[in-house]
C-alpha cells in the first residue's frame, strides 16, 4: 500500500486528541497529507462519548469534575469509553478508502483491526475479531473478553477509525466515571465486567511498557495494511485546523447540548 505517515506515541487532553483526529481527516480529504497512523494517550484521563449518545446518561459528570477527568464527544459513533492515562494506548487511522480497498464497513473494521491482532500476537497474546452487534461496534477479544474497542467515521471517501488497546485495567476506577443504568453500585458493575473486559497485563500476567505496545502496533498495522510507515509531523495547515477545532471539542455546546437523533 506504499508509504504512510506515522505520528508516534504522544499524549494530549481529550479535546486536543479529538481535534487532531478531525484535523488530520480534513487534511487527508484535501489530499494535503498521506494516509496516517497516529498513536496517542490521554492526559488527564478522560471519558469519550459516542457521537449519537446522551452525555449525561453515559458519564458521571460530577465524579469526572471532582477527579479532573475530561469528558468529550467523539466525531465517531459507538459507546462511551474511559481512557485511563496509565491504562491504554489509542490509535487512529486516517486513510483514503480506495487505498484500503474496502468493500463494506465490517470488512473495513476487520482489515484495520487485523493490525491490532497482529500486534497482540507479537506481544504473546492470541486475539480474535468480533463483528459486534447492532448496539456495539466491532471489537477484539482475548479469551472471550474485550481488549480493544473501535469506531469509524467516513467522510468524502476518507476513513477515520480510532480505537483503544487496554494495557492495564482498573474496573472500579473505570465505572466510577461511566454510568451503568442497571447497576446499584460500582461493585455490582465490576463483578459483571470482570467477565467481559481484559487487558494486556491480565493476559500476560506481567506489565508491558507503552513503548513496547506502541512498537508492536506499528509493526502490526504495517503487516495488516502492507504499509511502510515514515515518521512525520503535522503540517502547518493541520496545526491551524486543530487550533480551530479545539474550541469546538472543549465546548459544552458540542459535548453536552448537541442534539442527538
Amino acid at each position: 500500500m506504499g508509504a504512510w505517515r506515522l505520528l508516534g506515541l504522544s499524549f494530549h487532553d481529550a479535546f486536543m486528541n479529538m481535534a487532531l483526529d478531525e484535523a488530520i481527516l480534513t487534511a487527508r480529504i484535501e489530499d494535503g497529507v498521506p494516509n496516517t497512523l497516529r498513536l496517542y494517550r490521554w492526559r488527564p484521563s478522560a471519558v469519550s462519548i459516542g457521537y449519537f449518545q446522551d452525555t449525561e446518561k453515559e458519564a458521571n459528570l460530577e465524579a469526572c469534575r471532582n477527579h479532573g477527568v475530561d469528558v468529550v464527544r467523539r466525531p465517531t459513533g459507538g459507546g462511551a469509553v474511559y481512557h485511563a492515562f496509565e491504562g491504554e494506548i489509542t490509535y487512529s487511522i486516517i486513510a483514503n478508502e480506495e487505498d484500503l480497498g474496502l468493500s463494506d464497513a465490517v470488512a473495513g473494521y476487520q482489515k484495520l483491526c487485523g493490525g491490532i491482532i497482529y500486534a497482540l500476537d507479537r506481544l504473546g497474546v492470541k486475539a480474535d475479531f468480533s463483528s459486534g452487534s447492532p448496539r456495539e461496534c466491532p471489537n477484539i477479544l482475548v479469551s472471550g473478553r474485550k481488549i480493544s474497542g473501535n469506531a469509524q467515521l467516513r467522510r468524502r471517501g476518507v476513513l477515520l477509525q480510532h480505537g483503544t488497546v487496554l494495557v492495564d485495567l482498573n474496573l472500579e476506577e473505570m465505572f466510577t466515571f461511566l454510568r451503568v443504568p442497571w447497576a446499584k453500585n460500582v461493585g455490582e458493575v465490576v463483578k459483571v465486567m470482570e467477565r467481559k473486559l481484559t487487558s494486556l497485563r491480565q493476559a500476560l500476567n506481567s506489565a508491558l511498557s507503552f513503548e513496547a505496545v506502541s512498537e508492536a502496533l506499528i509493526q502490526g498495522f504495517g503487516k495488516a495494511l502492507q504499509a511502510q510507515f515514515n515518521q512525520g509531523e503535522l503540517t502547518p495547515r493541520e496545526v491551524e485546523t486543530t487550533e480551530k477545532l479545539y474550541g469546538k471539542y472543549r465546548s459544552d455546546e458540542w459535548n453536552l447540548h448537541r442534539k442527538t437523533p
